[in-house]
């Protein structure tokens, strides 16, 4: 009737009492149960070899080698896990250590990849110096992190489970040496082709600015300044040679006149005494005399007005003598063996002026035709200038891009060498590995710390199981509840079993198993 009442702590405490017996006995035998239970051949025991692998840096600095793998190092124990996990692996491992018989090798390597674990860990440099006896770093006072990777595996066999242990630890440091080397080689083998396929970019790029320069050679926006010295360079010399193209012109004209009156002359004093040569002689003289007086007179001075008539006169003598001669053909005219040398003379002179007006009209027409090149080049195109900047800036980026790789694959050799030369960073035996004496599954005080809680939780749950299925009518507050009327008397209990001495003379009753209540002790005393 518990059930139908607002349970007291004193109902508790006699239900307590009631069922002490049906909890404490599971209490008792469920620890022994389970401790028995480990022994089942279900359980079978399991023991668990452990070895530390550790991490060593590399011997070479890195501020003079980088490192080649830089992947993280948890990462890289997955990795290996992986791999040393494969039948490639495990088979000749098996093997070589005669480890299972022949058939048996797939189960023994199912058992590896089950039970085998690797737990990378920090471990501190003073603990990893400790814990090796390969190493030969030495302590420097610091507690310095080291990486670590933890192997475990369990078997049923403790030296089975030692040699397993050690020989994956030993797989793992070689499998990790191995990795590093073809990372090593792998990557130096890529940067060798990056570097000649950057090698050939570089040599197209090359071949197409020397194509450009070729074609518009001279138009480039570096040339501009050339050409423009050139331009002027060009300018002034052809400006000096338009100025001796001119003397020599004139210098000609008036050897040509000269030769002209000379000739005269000389033909004049063969054929009389007024031969032009006499006139010629009279007209220089009277043409000296008049410059003489017009330096010191004016135009209406007597005497300068005579000098200027008798010139007039001498003059028209000589033109007359000319038109009675024929011309002789300027270019037919050849020395005459009777000439006297003054006139073979100025013919040779006259030959020589029109060598010079020659040779200054061909350099002439050949720095202006240079001066018509060097302008076109200066008034460069803005397409030519747009390609050339897109030549130039492809060109670069080729070879900041090869010389960027270049370095890299001379970082990468060096890594290699290091790599093979086992001068990187390595994996070492920290720890070998144990061999357990006892095993670690089942743990008997944890079967028998189970048992005794399964058998407290037994013991509570029939106690509780009993005591609410129990429909019995206990107290004078339980009938109440019962027979929903108010409670007039109640009879206890008179059997010899009930009563008991306190020492006192007084006799105590005990109500169904419970100690009486406040009113309920004061009937029962006597």
């Amino acid at each position: 009737m518990a059930d139908a009442r607002e349970m007291s702590m004193d109902d508790y405490l006699a239900m307590a009492r009631r069922r002490m017996k049906i909890v404490i006995i599971p209490l008792l035998l469920a620890p022994i149960a389970g401790f028995l239970v480990s022994y089942l051949p279900m359980f079978p025991p399991k023991y668990v070899s452990q070895a530390v692998v550790l991490v060593e840096g590399q011997k070479v600095p890195a501020g003079y080698v980088q490192p080649v793998v830089t992947t993280d190092f948890a990462q890289r124990v997955s990795a290996l896990d992986s791999e040393i996990r494969s039948s490639a692996k495990l088979r000749p491992m098996i093997t070589g250590l005669d480890l299972a018989k022949p058939g048996e090798e797939q189960e023994l390597m199912a058992s590896i990849r089950t039970n085998l674990q690797l737990s990378p860990f920090i471990t501190s440099m003073s603990a990893a110096i400790a814990a090796t006896t390969t190493t030969k770093k030495k302590p420097t006072g610091t507690d310095e992190s080291v990486p670590a990777v933890n192997v475990a595996y369990s078997d049923t066999k403790p030296d089975r489970a030692q040699k397993i242990c050690n020989a994956m630890a030993q797989l793992i440091i070689n499998e990790n040496l191995k990795n590093r080397a073809d990372i090593a080689t792998q990557t130096s083998t890529f940067l060798a082709r990056q570097v000649d396929d950057a090698k050939n970019a570089l040599n197209e790029q090359d071949a197409r600015m020397a194509e450009f320069k070729k074609r518009y050679a001279g138009q480039l926006p570096g040339d501009l300044e050339n050409n423009m010295r050139v331009l002027m360079s060009l300018n002034s010399q052809l400006d000096a040679t338009t100025q001796s193209l001119n003397r020599a012109q004139q210098d000609k004209s008036y050897a040509e006149s000269m030769l002209a009156q000379q000739l005269a002359a000389w033909k004049g004093s063969q054929s009389g005494s007024t031969s032009p040569q006499t006139l010629q002689q009279q007209l220089t003289a009277l043409q000296a005399q008049l410059l003489q007086l017009q330096a010191r007179y004016t135009d209406d001075y007597p005497d300068v007005i005579k000098t200027k008539a008798d010139i007039a006169k001498v003059q028209g003598r000589l033109d007359e003598i000319e038109k009675q001669a024929p011309a002789p053909s300027q270019s037919s005219d050849k020395a005459n063996a009777n000439e006297p040398p003054e006139l073979r003379q100025m013919r040779l002179q006259i030959h020589q002026y029109q060598q010079v007006i020659d040779q200054s009209t061909s350099d002439q027409k050949r720095l202006q035709a240079s001066i018509n090149s060097y302008q076109a080049r200066t008034s460069m195109s803005p397409d030519i200038e747009e390609q050339w900047k897109v030549l130039s800036r492809d060109y670069d980026s080729a070879q900041k891009f090869y010389n960027d790789l270049l370095v890299k694959k001379s970082s990468a050799d060096l890594g290699n060498n290091m790599e093979v030369g086992q001068e990187g960073e390595q994996l070492t035996i920290g720890q070998p590995a144990t061999h357990p004496e006892s095993p670690a599954f089942p743990n008997r005080p944890l079967f028998a710390a189970g048992g005794l809680g399964a058998g407290l939780g037994l013991g509570l749950i029939i106690a509780i199981w009993l005591e609410f299925s129990d429909k019995s009518i206990r107290t004078e507050r339980d009938a109440a509840v019962a027979m929903d009327l108010p409670l007039l008397i109640s009879v206890p209990w008179v059997g010899e079993s009930e009563f008991a001495g306190n020492g006192n003379g007084h006799v105590k009753r005990r109500f169904w198993g419970r100690s009486p209540s406040p009113e309920e002790h004061e009937k029962v005393e006597v």
